[in-house]
Formats: C-alpha cells, sequence, structure tokens
C-alpha cells in the first residue's frame, strides 16, 4: 500500500507550490474526486448525510480507501501547519485561539491515522502486509508527537516521536529506502532533540538512544513485529557493525584543531565525524582500485565524505544556534569549542571539496599534458585515435580553468572560517597553497594561448605562474612530505611543488627561445616593408597593406627619366655655353656650285632629313 511513499510525495510536491495553503486546497480537490470514484461523495442539489468512518471492509473491497483517509489527514495537517506559518512572525509567538485552533487540526489528522492504523491491524481482511501496518502505525505515532509538541507536552512528544523513529529505522534498515532515513533527518530526529532538551536530557546523549529508551517496550506485539525486520534496533550494544549507526565504537570523544583539542559534548556533532572517519577510509579502498585515468569515478567517490563532512559543518551551527537561542555568550567555554569545532570541521569539508577537484583536472593536478593514447583502449585489432583538433583542446583547458577556479575559491572561503584571520602562520600556509594552484592555472591558460599561436601571451602567463610557484616554493618546500596512498586534498608535498617548478623552468626557457625567433622574424620581415608602397605597386601584400607608408613625404629630390627626343630637338636650337650653333646652309651648301643648284640641293636635303622636316 505504501502509506509512507503515498504521503512524502504529497508533501514534496507541497515544497514546490510553496505553503501549505496551497496544498490543501489541491488536498480536498482529490478528496471530492476520490470520493466521486468511491461513489461516496454527495450529489448535486442533494442533501448533505454523514458518512460514517472508513472500515476495514471498505478497504478490503477497495484499497482506494486506504488513500482517502490519509488525505483527509494529510488536509487536517497542512492546514494546522498553514496557520503556524501565517503566525509564526508574532512577536508573542501561537497563543491563544490561534494554538488552540492549530492543536485541533493536529488531533483531527491524528484522529484519521490512527483509524486507518486499526483498519489495517486487521491484515486477515485487509490484506495488509507488516510492513504496510508498521508504516500506519509510524504514521500515526508522528502525528501524535506533532501534537504534544504544539501542546508542549515534551515527555509525551518524545515518546511518540521515538516510536515513529525506531519503526523507520526499522523499516530502513529492510528495505535500503531512503524516504525513510529522510524521514528520520527531518522532522523526527529535530523534534527528538528539542523534546529532550525541553526535558533537561544531557546533550551528550545521542538520539538514537534516546528513542530507545522512551520506546514503548511494554507493547510485545510492537517490539516483536520491529525486531523481525532489525534485531538490533532495540539493543544499546549492537551485535552486528553498522556503518551508520550513531552508537559506533569509532565515535570520537575530541577534536583537534592545530594547537587547539576540544572535547565534544554534543552527540550529534561526534556522530557526524564518526561518519566522515568511516567515508575516508572507504574513499582510499575505493582510489586504490581505481587508477588515475578513471578521473569521473575517482571523483564520484568523494560523494559519501563530502555528503558527511557537511553533516557535521549542519550539526555544529545547529549546536552553535541552540546555544545562542538559549541566551549563552560568546566568551562562554562551550561556546568557544562548538566555534573551534566549527573551524576545524569546516576545513575539512573545503580540503575534501578541493581533493575531488584535484582529482578531476588529472595526473599531477593537471600539469601533465594528457595525449590521444590515454584515452585509448588497449586492443589489438583498435584503430590508432586521430589527434584532437584545436577547439576540442581548447575545451578541455576550458574546463581546467574552471576547476582551478573553483579551487582558489574554497581556498578564499577557509578563511572566512572563525579564529583564521588571527593566525599569520596559517594564513601564510593557505597563500602559498593558494599560489601553487594560480601557478596551475596561469599555466593551463598559457598553453590554451601557446595553441593559438600567440607566444607573447603565453610567455607572460608562464612567467607569471613560475613568480608564483617559486613563492609557494620557498613555503611548502620545508613542510614535511605526505603519504601518497592518502586520498587528495588541501595538502600540497613538496615533491609537487618540486615537479611544478621544474616543468615551469623548462616552459618558460622553451617559449623564450619561440618569441626571439617570433621577434627575429618580424624584424626582417618589417625591414622589407620600409620601401614605400608606391615603390611596390608590382608586388602582392602576402603580410597586408602597411597604410602608413604609401610614399615618402617630405619627398626628397631624385633625377626622373624623360623621353631622349626632346634633348635631342632641343640640341640643335638651344646655344649651351661654349658651344656654336652652325648654320644649314653653310653645312650643307656644296662649295663651286652656283646660287640656283645650291637652292635646288638644299630643299632636297631639307625633305628628306628628321621627322617632320626636323633633324640634324
Amino acid at each position: 500500500m505504501e502509506v509512507t511513499k503515498f504521503v512524502v510525495s504529497g508533501r514534496d510536491k507541497a515544497k514546490l507550490y510553496g505553503d501549505y495553503a496551497t496544498y490543501r486546497t489541491q488536498l480536498s480537490n482529490r478528496i471530492h474526486n476520490l470520493r466521486k470514484k468511491l461513489g461516496i461523495a454527495t450529489k448535486p442539489r442533494a442533501k448533505y448525510t454523514s458518512k460514517g468512518p472508513v472500515t476495514a471492509e471498505d478497504i478490503a473491497s477497495n484499497h482506494e480507501f486506504v488513500h482517502l483517509l490519509l488525505l483527509t489527514s494529510e488536509r487536517a495537517w497542512a492546514h494546522a501547519m498553514s496557520m503556524r506559518e501565517i503566525h509564526s512572525a508574532d512577536k508573542k509567538g501561537i497563543t491563544g485561539s490561534t494554538r488552540s485552533h492549530i492543536i485541533s487540526r493536529l488531533r483531527k489528522s491524528t484522529i484519521y491515522a490512527n483509524n486507518l492504523f486499526q483498519c489495517l491491524t486487521n491484515q486477515s481482511q485487509t490484506g495488509a502486509a507488516n510492513e504496510d501496518v508498521l508504516e500506519a502505525r509510524a504514521y500515526a505515532a508522528g502525528l501524535t508527537g506533532a501534537t504534544e509538541f504544539q501542546k508542549e507536552n515534551w515527555e509525551a512528544c518524545v515518546k511518540s516521536y521515538s516510536e515513529a523513529r525506531v519503526i523507520y529505522s526499522a523499516l530502513a534498515t529492510a528495505t535500503k529506502s531512503d524516504i525513510f532515513k529522510d524521514l528520520l533527518s527531518s522532522p523526527v530526529d529535530e523534534s527528538i532533540r528539542y523534546g529532550a532538551y525541553q526535558m533537561r536530557l544531557p546533550r551528550t546523549v545521542a538520539i538514537p538512544t534516546i528513542a530507545r529508551k522512551y520506546f514503548p517496550r511494554s507493547d510485545t506485539e510492537l517490539v516483536a513485529q520491529v525486531e523481525k525486520l532489525d534485531p538490533d534496533v532495540l539493543n544499546d550494544q549492537p551485535t552486528r557493525a553498522k556503518t551508520a549507526s550513531a552508537d559506533a565504537e569509532a565515535v570520537p570523544k575530541t577534536i583537534k584543531w592545530r594547537s587547539h583539542t576540544v572535547d565534544l559534548e554534543d552527540a550529534a556533532i561526534a556522530t557526524a565525524l564518526a561518519s566522515v572517519s568511516s567515508a575516508a577510509q572507504k574513499l582510499s579502498e575505493t582510489l586504490a582500485t581505481v587508477t588515475a585515468a578513471q578521473a569521473k569515478e575517482r571523483a564520484s567517490a568523494y560523494d559519501d565524505i563530502l555528503i558527511a563532512s557537511q553533516d557535521a559543518v549542519d550539526a555544529t551551527k545547529h549546536a552553535i544556534d541552540e546555544l545562542s537561542g538559549e541566551g549563552v555568550g560568546q566568551g562562554d567555554r562551550r561556546m568557544q569549542s562548538l566555534h573551534i569545532t566549527r573551524t576545524a570541521v569546516g576545513y575539512d569539508m573545503v580540503s575534501w571539496r578541493i581533493g575531488r577537484n584535484r582529482v578531476l583536472v588529472g595526473e599531477r593536478d593537471g600539469s601533465v599534458v594528457e595525449g590521444p593514447a590515454a584515452h585509448q583502449n588497449k586492443k589489438k585489432n583498435q584503430k590508432p585515435v586521430k589527434e584532437e583538433g584545436t577547439g576540442r583542446k581548447l575545451a578541455h583547458l576550458r574546463e581546467k580553468a574552471v576547476l582551478y577556479d573553483s579551487i582558489l575559491q574554497s581556498l578564499d572561503s577557509i578563511k572566512e572560517l572563525p579564529g583564521i584571520a588571527a593566525d599569520e602562520a596559517f594564513q601564510e600556509e593557505l597563500q602559498a597553497k593558494y599560489n601553487y594552484f594560480a601557478a596551475l592555472k596561469c599555466l593551463t591558460i598559457a598553453r590554451s594561448h601557446a595553441l593559438l599561436s600567440n607566444p607573447k601571451n603565453a610567455l607572460a602567463l608562464l612567467a607569471r605562474a613560475s613568480e608564483k610557484c617559486n613563492s609557494a616554493h620557498s613555503y611548502l618546500s620545508t613542510s614535511m612530505d605526505i603519504d601518497s596512498t592518502s586520498p587528495p586534498n588541501i595538502n600540497v608535498s613538496p615533491t609537487e611543488v618540486q615537479s611544478l617548478k621544474d616543468l615551469l623552468d623548462g616552459e618558460v626557457q622553451h617559449y623564450r627561445a619561440l618569441v626571439e625567433l617570433s621577434n627575429l622574424s618580424q624584424t626582417q620581415t618589417s625591414s622589407a616593408n620600409k620601401i614605400p608602397l608606391v615603390e611596390r605597386i608590382s608586388e602582392y601584400p602576402t603580410q597586408g597593406v602597411d597604410l602608413e607608408n604609401l610614399v615618402t613625404y617630405p619627398p626628397k629630390l631624385e633625377p626622373v627619366p624623360v623621353k631622349p627626343l626632346f634633348f635631342d630637338a632641343a640640341w640643335n636650337y638651344i646655344e649651351y655655353p661654349g658651344r656654336e650653333v652652325e648654320k644649314p646652309a653653310a653645312q650643307n651648301g656644296m662649295k663651286g656650285s652656283s646660287p640656283a643648284e645650291s637652292k635646288g640641293a638644299e630643299q632636297t636635303a631639307q625633305q628628306k632629313k628628321g621627322w617632320f622636316g626636323f633633324g640634324r
């Protein structure tokens, strides 16, 4: 029948709608449609007649009656939650008629839930399984605990929620479903913790221990049902180890942060730290079996430890908020211990997050260039993988740059933790690690410029990376080398810094040579382009046209070639200094001839010589 799944799915939809009033309205519509489907709805314009409670016979005839009871119970619960949400901002709190109305709605919701549980108890007639009966009882116990919570009957509240918690824990162990685990985290565990605080129970007592103490063991039938699902659910000392158990022997009693060691007085924080230790051990085992080439598989192995670390941070913040709500000052010993704990667990969470990103960037923190052979399957008949194009390579480098940005942002977030700003030595260590990852980012961007044939930009970025790496090397080289088998995290070993320094020194020299060769080729090209464009019109400009070198300005006095015809013609008529022009008659006349013959010969000579009558 899946009672819990039906309720949780409906409440999850209510979160999407935004408020409980909308959820209540939609529940009313669903109830009306279900009543019409079952044939028990009041017909239009007919007189209303009250219907009797749902019986086991009704459920046996149609299992939709189970949903009808659940919807009706949820509608009353949503009405109470809607009123509590509206009046939560009141200065005096929820008092008077409003509080009575909320309690009335919760009591009505509990009546319908108990009616469902009583009906399902008759398993022979309804056909309900043991799990269905337990889910209905846990649902009714949770609503009873909510009612007692509003009444401020703290012991009854803790007893009801303890019953619901033990049942949900047994169901979670038996079914391996996350639905029951989500119900345990909220609202069951939160209500038990607050009720225990109001009952003046020690904060060091774990929630599962409180639940086992206040569980109704006098109900032998219920005890037998839950132990059938999980034999250790009611045992203070389980016979078999549980990874997620709050009473695991590995629960730490103290936590150390640099030179400070504080006691863990809150059981929730100690339990969360035990989960972190277990997840760290599991992470080491997973990384030992997964090769470095499987980056995504190695990164996904960090999910469990990141979730456990976040739970530890949330538990510490919740404990600080509780003490602040009680009026405990910042100078109190408990508050100081919690602030140190918060810094320690926050630093660990950021450390694991950085380790996950370091796994994703590749081998040796992404400083090694991965070729196509790294992604090639080793098969006999496998065709060789073609080299990736420039666009694909740039995409890989862009992804690495984003991961480095995330690492740098995580390092900056550590400085916001309590007590970090006053620790100068730790600030220097953080700055050295920041410079190390900033150098890796500059190296990645420089490689992208090298792919685009920009050696000058690549050299500038490599020089910047080398400067940052040298700064990190001067500090981290004196630190102790970490264990190579431990999972990658925020710690940077001297070997890693030295390896990056050697790589950057070689890359800087390499690109200096490339830039020098580029400068020489540009110098030769620029010397060829000193001739004005007007004198190189017959040449094709392969390097483009230099519009700033069209002509020589100011112009220089240069000889200009002219046709020699005009000089030859002028030679006969211009009297240059030191030269006399001969007369044509004296030059061409014949001695001893008569004037008439001389004149005729002169005319004949003039007609035959020169162009158009001109010539020598």
